[in-house]
């Protein structure tokens, strides 16, 4: 029984820090998508203005 307990307790504590981590980096992945998406239609915006033609 006592190597049980051991064995919850050593690997539950891994488990526990883990989810606490994904749990915390899951917003800023969210922060970081939005961010792609929009940085993605600044540049489409942006190169479809200048129709690849260079003004001298």
């Amino acid at each position: 029984m006592d190597d049980l307990l051991k064995a919850i307790a050593n690997i539950g504590f891994p488990i526990a820090v883990a989810a606490y981590l994904l749990i915390r980096i899951e917003s800023k992945l969210d922060s970081l998508s939005a961010s792609i998406n929009q940085l993605s239609t600044i540049l489409s915006v942006k190169l479809s203005g200048n129709d690849g033609s260079k003004s001298a």
